[in-house]
């Protein structure tokens, strides 16, 4: 019997590897992301406030992505740019794109508020009303705090020939109001929700039954700010009849475009920027579908709008607000709270304690936010206060609101310590907070440097000099994650303390190269761009290539933020083409397609999303048996590679590198819960334990090791 002919195979890709067909626009990626968020808003297996959390993220992220991507492509449409990504769309190509996927990410938010959350708190007893649903008791209510409290605040604009259109700033909720007065003449005025007050204005809250505890539930009751206003808009208007009060909300260009060759003094030319930002040009108008044609022309023609920058959505605007319900004391609707352990050997508290001698004897790692960061602060604190201490050198990029390392760092200026600290004014949105500090720093004595001109200091890096009785001694503490002990218990993060003589070294010559001139190329442990990382991660790659090829098997395992740049993608499809198998954990963005035949068939790309936002970056070879791992602060991105001043570090003790891979990187592998698979068209499908698979969610798996 003659055999069946075999079924023709899928021919691989024959396709040069800067083919736009082999990329994903970043754009529409950084949207995938946000679905992806959004995902954890719809997941009743979250707790229900965590999941109201999530959505004002996704709401809050939305605006970030119009202030500054969005505000970027109209520029290059203006400016007619003709350097295209890497996907080959143009700048307009991909405003057409973003509307039409933004659109239905703001549709798919606001079905998610209106149609599971908000039913969901009504029964959790949290009621979130519009006006119309109020009683005649809590309507009451609302006119004395009408009364009282926001019409003393409010300041209507009109809008004819004597006044001109009023400015609109930046993320603010305002109604439009059309009026009426005796003779007919219709007018249209303007008025800002003020942000002073809370835009979900708390209603006297009552008592339920009693429970099964002896405890008496409470039942917390909202209702909109602007919807107390637009009830009460008549009393602005005295004398007019008021035809109709409609929401809008504004998003505005808040990228900001220095030009620091030109600054004499960067800190003030960064402050003079921030000021300005509540003045770009507006990206982004969302309103309510019941606005009428004539109200928006007026909007559309005065804040200077195309009708594709107008965004209709059903149900409040800007949906950040609900963040505060997290505030909210019910911990029975929240994630159970958790207090990260110090390792009892970095733990100051213990009398024993020498932290300095414990990171002489070994390096030592912190996955934050599974191990606490008081390490971290206890390290610069008792650096300000140790009379063997010389100096003390760091990089601040975000450090929050009354940051402990900022004040162990003025203690020590305090105390007679050269203090030298890189406070990166350029973070963005974190600028004004960075002005502040830099400036407190430099009062107190502190020397402060802003970083290089054209390059952004996104690098973690803390050291510390100190003289003991064998001679001179360098600490260092290296992260992925930011100085800032707030978001330290909210981001995932890696750090290490070491007392390695040649990475003490290269940290010196790191701050040399920030705070003076340098032109040093020959570091000898550490990957810093814009000097060395890209020839160093393209040689690290190629060696896994080399491998494969020699018959070891090569292996590459990557985690990050975000994956953009196409010279690193190429790489990585030269690797997939050569037979190694590689893993990427991209939380956010990936422009890189995987699973395609000839390409990228030896390519997984995994994101998890969950409780905490991950954030660390972990490069692992496996250099045919003789692992390495770099750490760091750098995402494969042009702006990472080449236009900020980043660091990798290399893990050095075995011990740490096989918990790395073992305990870390094999557990994000193994999730099957929160992570999610990315598809060759850029989607990404949540993965299901298989039927003799059980649940794994990664980060819940290492909040159960710690305890």
């Amino acid at each position: 019997m003659p055999a069946e002919p075999e079924a023709p195979r899928e021919k691989p890709l024959v396709v040069p590897l800067n083919d736009p067909m082999l990329y994903i626009n970043r754009e529409l990626s950084i949207l995938e992301f946000q679905r992806r968020v959004l995902e954890e808003a719809y997941d009743c297996s979250t707790p229900l406030l965590e999941r109201v959390k999530f959505l004002a993220i996704v709401s809050s992220n939305m605006d970030e992505f119009f202030m500054v991507r969005v505000a970027g492509l109209k520029k290059q449409v203006d400016a007619r740019v003709s350097d295209f990504p890497p996907d080959g769309l143009s700048p307009s190509q991909q405003l057409i794109a973003i509307r039409k996927l933004a659109l239905e990410l703001l549709k798919q938010a606001h079905d998610c508020w209106k149609d599971q959350l908000l039913p969901e708190l009504k029964k959790a007893g949290i009621h979130v009303l519009d006006y119309t649903q109020l009683t005649k008791r809590q309507k009451d209510v609302m006119q004395k705090y009408f009364d009282e409290v926001v019409f003393p605040v409010l300041t209507p604009l009109a809008f004819d020939p004597g006044h001109p259109f009023p400015h609109i700033s930046n993320l603010s909720l305002n109604l439009a109001v059309l009026v009426r007065d005796k003779n007919g003449k219709e007018f249209f005025a303007r008025i800002k929700v003020p942000p002073s007050l809370p835009r979900l204005t708390p209603i006297k809250r009552s008592s339920g039954s009693t429970r099964k505890d002896g405890s008496v539930p409470h039942s917390h009751y909202f209702v909109w700010l602007e919807q107390i206003i637009a009830a009460h808009v008549h009393l602005l208007f005295p004398g007019m009849e008021v035809l109709a009060a409609h929401p809008f909300r504004v998003t505005r260009d808040a990228d900001l475009d220095i030009q620091e060759i030109e600054a004499a003094d960067l800190l003030e030319t960064m402050a003079q920027s921030v000021r300005q930002r509540r003045f770009g040009s507006v990206v982004r108008v969302t309103i309510n579908p019941a606005m009428p044609n004539h109200l928006r022309q007026i909007l559309i023609e005065n804040l200077q709008l195309d009708r594709g920058d107008m965004y209709t959505v059903s149900g409040p605007l800007g949906l950040s607000a609900l963040m505060a319900l997290s505030s909210i004391e019910r911990y029975d609707l929240r994630h159970a709270p958790y207090k990260p352990p110090t390792p009892v050997m970095l733990d100051c508290a213990l009398p024993e304690s020498d932290l300095f001698a414990t990171i002489r004897c070994r390096d030592f790692l912190l996955h934050h936010p599974y191990d606490s960061f008081t390490p971290v602060v206890d390290f610069l604190s008792r650096a300000a206060q140790d009379p063997s201490v010389l100096a003390i050198k760091q990089t601040l990029y975000r450090v929050g609101k009354n940051p402990p390392i900022v004040s162990a760092l003025l203690e020590a200026a305090e105390n007679g310590k050269q203090v030298a600290v890189l406070v990166e004014l350029k973070a963005r949105f974190d600028e004004e907070s960075n002005i502040g500090w830099a400036r407190k720093l430099e009062s107190e004595g502190v020397h402060v440097v802003y970083g290089l001109l054209g390059l952004k200091t996104h690098s973690k890096i803390a050291l510390i000099v100190r003289q003991e009785a064998d001679g001179i001694h360098r600490y260092v503490h290296l992260a992925t994650g930011n100085y800032n002990a707030v978001t330290a218990n909210l981001y995932e993060d890696l750090g290490m303390f070491t007392c390695d003589p040649e990475i003490g070294a290269d940290a010196t010559d790191l701050f040399n190269y920030l705070t003076g001139y340098s032109a040093k190329k020959d570091y000898r442990k550490l990957l810093v761009a814009p000097i060395n990382l890209r020839a160093r991660m393209e040689a690290l790659i190629q060696r896994e290539i080399e491998h494969q090829q020699s018959g070891k098997p090569g292996r590459l395992i990557f985690k990050m933020n975000h994956l953009v740049d196409a010279g690193m993608i190429q790489k990585l499809y030269s690797a997939s083409q050569a037979g190694v198998q590689i893993d990427l954990i991209v939380r956010g963005t990936c422009c890189l397609r995987p699973g395609m035949k000839g390409i990228s068939d030896n390519i997984r790309v995994l994101s998890i999303v969950g409780r905490y936002l991950e954030h660390s970056r972990i490069y692992y070879f496996g250099n045919g048996g003789e692992e390495q791992i770099y750490l760091g602060s750098a995402d494969l991105m042009p702006r990472n590679i080449d236009r900020r001043v980043e660091v990798l570090f290399p893990i050095q003790q075995p011990e740490m590198i096989q918990h790395i891979r073992e305990n870390i990187l094999a557990t994000y592998l193994k999730d099957n819960v929160k992570a999610r698979l990315m598809r060759a068209d850029g989607s990404y499908e949540r993965i299901q334990p298989k039927s003799e698979e059980a649940p794994l969610n990664s980060q819940e798996w290492f909040l159960e090791q710690r305890q």
